[in-house]
């Protein structure tokens, strides 16, 4: 895996009979993640807030050729913990196993907002959602073929760190600086739980992955004013990638033979920007244990899911 070896989605291993979970599937990343997937003969399930935009967005693939057969339409609102208790159920229903979740999907510097549970919308989609998620799917994923976990951070998170005593910003509240805290927080949940799937001797690995700077609606769609200015009608136009070639290093950790628990995979481009899939370096902040165990616990209490054997 270097700059040499320029690797696409075309060098997917074939993926048949294998069943995926993408969540944010509709647009950007999750589109991009779902097309490269099903292209290689995947089933994936779509998990969408949206269940109308993800029927467009599957009609859409079907058009291009994919099997309608190889895909699946979920609703899934991750800042509303009863929606992912019932996502969860139907999957357990609908599959016997899950082979990869791919947590993609996020919110980015809306004005501030609560969850349905009473907390801080970012934290709760990209966090505590994804936290959820995984703990009330593992036992799935525990029976499927090559069982991975890839969480989607950012670059951010490099900017962030946890605000414990104020995890809403009911003292303060910076969008900019909340979204940084949440993807602070995927970071640290990715690390932790590759820390105690390997304790239990799971067969599933826990991978973390960031796309650089990719042009998406995360940018435009929610985000207060000053952010969309900043990196909707300036910064995409001038630095970001198209959801392809953003999508890649997700891909790459969902994928690739060589990928091992653990492992931050990202752009080896300048600043990771962009570029080709590499392992890219967690800040230590995030990679501290005494961090992630002490989120691992506040995530249980605020989500009330506990993962088995861990």
């Amino acid at each position: 895996m270097t700059r040499k070896q320029r690797w696409t989605a075309d060098l997917i291993p074939d993926q048949t009979g294998r069943v995926f979970v993408v969540t944010g599937a509709n647009s950007g990343l999750g589109l991009a993640t779902t097309r490269a997937l099903v292209g290689r003969g995947a089933h994936v399930v779509l998990a969408v807030r949206d269940e109308e935009k993800g029927r467009a967005a599957a009609a859409g693939l079907a058009a291009d050729g994919v099997e309608p057969g190889l895909l699946d339409v979920r609703r899934l609102d991750l800042a509303d913990l009863d929606s992912v208790r019932a996502f969860a159920d139907r999957m357990r229903a609908e599959h016997r196993r899950l082979d990869v979740l791919v947590n993609n999907a996020g919110v980015m510097a809306p004005p501030r907002t609560l969850s349905p549970q009473g907390h801080e919308l970012q934290f709760a989609v990209n966090h505590l959602g994804h936290f959820a998620l995984t703990g009330l799917l593992l036992d799935l994923l525990a029976a499927g073929r090559d069982p991975r976990v890839v969480t989607v951070s950012s670059i951010n998170h490099r900017q962030g760190s946890l605000r414990f005593d104020d995890l809403a910003g009911e003292r303060g509240y910076a969008p900019m600086a909340f979204y940084n805290q949440s993807k602070f927080a995927n970071a640290v949940f990715g690390r932790e739980l590759h820390r105690r799937l390997t304790a239990t001797a799971s067969p599933v690995r826990g991978v973390l992955a960031h796309p650089g700077y990719t042009a998406t609606n995360l940018q435009t769609k929610d985000t207060s004013g000053l952010a969309r200015l900043v990196f909707g009608r300036i910064g995409n136009p001038l630095l970001a990638q198209r959801p392809e070639r953003g999508a890649l290093p997700q891909l790459y950790a969902a994928t690739a033979p060589d990928v091992t628990g653990g492992d931050f995979i990202g752009p080896d481009g300048p600043a990771e920007l962009r570029g080709t899939p590499t392992r890219v370096r967690l800040s230590a902040p995030a990679a501290d244990p005494e961090t992630g165990r002490r989120l691992w616990a506040l995530s249980e209490d605020l989500t009330g899911v506990r993962y088995p054997g861990a």
